[in-house]
């Protein structure tokens, strides 16, 4: 019975080590290797695409002083921002981890439909849903075609786009469901940014 207990228990040694060998060292260094292959090394880490709009970042949510006269789409918000609608430091991510009957997060979503209500001109009712919860990882890159089409209307008045013409770059940023049925249509919010300032001139 000894020789067997030893027998299994340097078989799970010997898996343990060949495991931590390949999930741990090789697997990531393949892929280190592979994020420096010429042509692909510029897109491996990202970058912060930015706008020459004052203070508007076209990849993060944008933080104009007027938030009213932001000429560009929000994303959703992050839950490891200090501020309430603002963007978060993108080297982290994570969800508040707050229960759905916590009384911060209640107060965090009324703030959030408040501000942007304010900011958007319309009622708080009609504030989607995802524009006031944050998504689990905190750095979504999606919003839904709804919270879009709620922020057309200040993007259009702000940029001097024709309402029509920004709904069209809209629809150009949107995805559908996946395989038509999995999931919900998203836009991208970063296609979408890029596309307006294209648009602007």
């Amino acid at each position: 019975m000894l020789t067997t207990l030893r027998r299994q228990t340097a078989t799970g040694l010997r898996v343990l080590i060949v495991m931590t060998v390949l999930c741990g060292v090789a697997y990531p260094l393949a892929i280190w290797a592979v994020s420096r292959v010429p042509g692909l090394s510029g897109h491996a880490e990202g970058s912060v695409v930015a706008g020459g709009a004052g203070s508007s970042l076209i990849g993060v949510d944008p933080v104009a002083a007027d938030p009213a006269a932001d000429p560009y789409f929000h994303t959703r918000a992050s839950a490891s921002s200090e501020d309430v609608l603002g963007p978060a430091d993108t080297s982290t991510s994570g969800a508040s981890n707050l229960g759905a009957f916590s009384e911060k997060l209640g107060e965090q979503v009324a703030q959030r439909r408040t501000l942007i209500a304010g900011r958007e001109g319309v009622e708080p009712s009609a504030v989607p849903v995802d524009a006031v919860t944050a998504s689990a990882s905190g750095l979504d890159p999606d919003i839904s075609p709804a919270y879009a089409a709620l922020q057309t209307a200040r993007v259009a008045r702000v940029t001097g786009l024709p309402v029509e013409r920004v709904r069209a770059l809209v629809d150009g940023a949107t995805d559908g469901r996946m395989l038509g049925f999995l999931g919900d249509p998203t836009v991208n919010v970063t296609e979408l940014n890029l596309a307006v300032r294209d648009a602007r001139g």
